[in-house]
């Protein structure tokens, strides 16, 4: 590798290097990235900090379908189970399912409690929808 260095009182201030090797050396740090993002991905899995949501979810939730509903068919409750968790009604619930009413975000706090998700993962914003 061919490199001049550039020094600015008596210590190294600048390297040039060719383009190619330039070029090469961005791609080799930008794919040890990638191994460094993939081993932390990797990691939070394993601990259970994070999961894998299968298409199905990601495409209901991105098709519009009510968020609650979405994550609590997936996670395998009921509404009663939820609604217990929650400390709400069960209808109070399926009105929120079914978009009759909106809940405070004390009681969807409880929900996405209940569902193990985050409060933004049932809130729809106006971008959204």
């Amino acid at each position: 590798m061919s490199v001049q260095v550039i020094e600015k009182n008596g210590q190294p201030e600048w390297a040039v290097l060719p383009y190619e090797e330039y070029q090469r050396l961005v791609a080799e740090a930008e794919m040890l990235q990638d191994i460094r993002d993939y081993d932390e991905a990797r990691l939070a899995l394993v601990s259970g900090d994070e999961e894998l949501i299968p298409t199905e979810v990601t495409y209901a939730l991105l098709d519009g379908e009510n968020p609650i509903r979405v994550w609590r068919e997936y996670r395998g409750l009921t509404q009663q189970q939820v609604a217990e968790t929650a400390g709400i009604s069960k209808p109070y619930l399926s009105q929120l399912e079914s978009g009759r009413r909106q809940g405070t975000t004390e009681v969807l706090a409880g929900i996405a409690r209940a569902l193990q998700v985050t409060l933004d993962d049932l809130v729809v914003t106006d971008a959204e929808s």
